[in-house]
């Protein structure tokens, strides 16, 4: 099943020249971390997001945090590559990227593809997805509209 949900995103990268090996959907991100324990989530956010906002629920040998930029003046994180290589040090390792509405989870993607990583993949939508109608998000696209698991702060983080 792993490699069925690689191998389209892989075909699907390479369709739409990504400067990165693919892209998969929230499920399909779940998937993949469900079926093979090797394979990694890198959450981009800020740690005040993950803190305030929620993270993804899933063990912690496959969670790693390494924010693409730092809260609160929203600049650049100039150890970003220092850390992914300290949090993910073999660069064949599957990566699966992820922000809150997946534009900086590309950027990290794009980023540690240059940095020799071959397994970079962007979770499409991020953690939050679009905003709705209202301007609201959690409703529209990413992983917890489509109700995977996650927790925040006050569910005991």
């Amino acid at each position: 099943m792993t490699s069925h949900i690689l191998n389209n995103a892989q075909e699907l990268g390479r369709d739409q020249a990504l400067p990165y090996a693919g892209e998969v959907t929230p499920e399909q991100a779940w998937t993949l971390l469900q079926a093979d324990q090797r394979i990694v989530l890198v959450d981009v956010r800020t740690n005040a997001e993950r803190d305030w906002v929620g993270r993804v629920s899933i063990p912690e040998a496959q969670h790693h945090a390494v924010q693409w930029s730092l809260y609160p003046a929203g600049t650049p994180n100039p150890d970003f590559m220092a850390q992914l290589s300290t949090a993910v040090p073999d660069k064949n390792t599957v990566i699966l990227f992820l922000c809150r509405s997946g534009v900086r989870s590309r950027h990290g993607a794009k980023l540690a593809t240059e940095h020799g990583y071959t397994q970079c993949y962007d979770i499409l939508q991020g953690f939050e997805g679009d905003k709705d109608v209202h301007g609201h998000r959690k409703t529209v696209g990413g992983w917890c509209s489509a109700a995977l698991p996650w927790m925040g702060a006050w569910m005991g983080a």
